[in-house]
């Protein structure tokens, strides 16, 4: 199975770096020099289909990627929005690595249920953000609702049972309505 680590952003300084949004919990590990990645971009744009990590640093809170199949700033630009995936088996997912750590293919599809077990709807995406990720929730009467994926708020994840505790403070579900 692919999973995606980063997102590729803009081009950086002349000698073929590139900005990453982190899509993975362990940068240093998937994205250390020498690893391979696959790449998801554009038909047709050009983009090799896999790409050799040359370089990884941070630079002021940004991620910053160099690949030895791309030697410089007109390569590096041609790379935006190209998603950068690495490839597990069924046992390295992250949920089983790290009791903090999930893909969206463990969590699409299970049970959102409130602290009681009563059923409020169904995980139909993880949408990742800089500062923190959101667990979008298809409710029973059909409308979504987008629940910040922090302990507090999502206190259980119970891939193997199917589910997932939601415990939505009063009217988080009726902000989207309004």
């Amino acid at each position: 199975m692919d999973v995606v680590v980063a997102r590729i952003g803009k081009a950086h300084a002349l000698r073929g770096e590139v900005t990453v949004e982190l899509r993975t919990d362990d940068p240093r590990a998937r994205l250390a020099p020498g690893t391979r990645l696959a790449t998801q971009a554009r038909r047709g744009s050009g983009v090799p289909r896999e790409l050799t990590v040359r370089t990884a640093r941070v630079h002021n809170g940004i991620w910053l990627l160099a690949f030895e199949e791309i030697p410089d700033r007109t390569g590096a630009e041609s790379l935006r929005n190209t998603l950068l995936t690495l490839e597990v088996d069924a046992s390295g997912s992250a949920s089983q690595d790290d009791d903090e750590g999930w893909y969206a293919s463990d969590l699409v599809g299970l049970r959102a249920e409130d602290p009681a077990g009563v059923v409020v709807g169904e995980v139909v995406a993880l949408h990742t953000r800089p500062v923190q990720d959101l667990l979008e929730v298809r409710l029973a009467d059909g409308r979504t609702g987008l629940v910040p994926f922090v302990e507090a708020l999502v206190p259980t994840v119970d891939v193997p049972g199917g589910r997932v505790v939601v415990d939505a403070p009063d009217g988080l579900f009726d902000l989207d309505g309004e």
